[in-house]
């Protein structure tokens, strides 16, 4: 496949990679001094098993989809209209926009911008960080849940031979809805504190935190209609397990001065619970410490 990253951060470098190793035609869009650096180096993909430089293009212009397959969608939920707007002129016919983010409506909103193409979310369990330019550090795991789309076959088929665990699910919103619920779980805290997944589960009190804002969550969930996939209280406790060392991406943000994902995590709860009438008063003040801090960075 011909592959296009558009937003390559630590997500779409990763899965970019792993690509480019198995031998598909990678293209990164990034920040320039990303660029530059893959340009120069070629991406360094740091995991447990291997370090190695992976040569692929790279650009900070959004001509570079054109002609992809495959385009990973992986952009701040915040800013998902502005960049499917960017490559609606590029893209193929055919090509496959798939979505990796966070939040649970940007395919929807991918797809108004691109009514022509085939948009299909994905739902991603992995660990990852941008080490610097040109440098992303796998911490684990790294499945994928696509939803079914003309070449959803085709696309799980190359990531799996690339060593990416795919699996293709007819409940893909609920699927998202599940890792919402992770979210708004640890990614405030883990921001707020600064602490890794791991150090933060031995906080006191912090059971109960989860614990109330998981059933908020899942109440509001349950008056959209969801039905939320898997076991969302194993897959709470398998956080901290498989990923301790892992700062969520909302703490990575803060520590970078960056503006967070937060309206999407436990501010799209709060926002639904208001329109449902579902209380939401934990959920509520995790979005609001987050929306200080931010506030506090950007008048300092």
């Amino acid at each position: 496949m011909k592959v296009a990253v558009m937003g390559a951060g630590a997500v779409g470098c990763y899965y970019g990679a792993m690509l480019a190793r198995a031998g598909h035609e990678v293209a990164l869009v990034g920040r320039p001094s990303h660029v530059e650096a893959v340009k120069a180096n070629g991406l360094r993909l740091e995991t447990s098993a291997f370090d190695a430089l992976v040569p692929m293009d790279a650009s900070t212009d959004a001509s570079a989809v054109r002609g992809a397959d495959l385009v990973l969608f992986c952009v701040k939920s915040t800013d998902s209209e502005a960049a499917a707007a960017q490559i609606a002129p590029h893209l193929s016919p055919d090509a496959l926009v798939l979505t990796l983010q966070n939040g649970v409506d940007n395919d929807a909103r991918v797809r108004a911008v691109l009514p022509a193409n085939e948009v299909a979310a994905a739902v991603v369990y992995v660990a990852t960080e941008m080490a610097g330019p040109g440098h992303v550090r796998h911490h684990g795991r790294g499945e994928l849940v696509i939803a079914p789309a003309r070449r959803s076959d085709e696309v799980a088929r190359h990531l799996e031979a690339a060593g990416v665990p795919t699996q293709i699910s007819d409940n893909v919103r609920g699927a998202l809805w599940a890792k919402l619920i992770l979210n708004c779980a640890y990614n405030a805290l883990s921001a707020i504190t600064q602490l890794p997944y791991g150090v933060l589960v031995q906080g006191t009190g912090v059971a109960d935190v989860l614990r109330d804002v998981v059933a908020e969550c899942l109440a509001v969930a349950k008056a959209e209609g969801v039905q939320v996939a898997g076991d969302t209280q194993a897959a709470l406790r398998a956080i901290a397990q498989t990923m301790p060392t892992q700062y969520s991406s909302t703490a990575q943000d803060l520590a970078r001065g960056k503006l967070s994902e937060i309206d999407h995590l436990n501010g799209l709860v709060v926002r639904r619970g208001e329109a449902l009438g579902v209380p939401t008063p934990a959920n509520r003040v995790l979005f609001v410490l987050v929306k200080l801090l931010e506030q506090k960075q950007h008048t300092s």
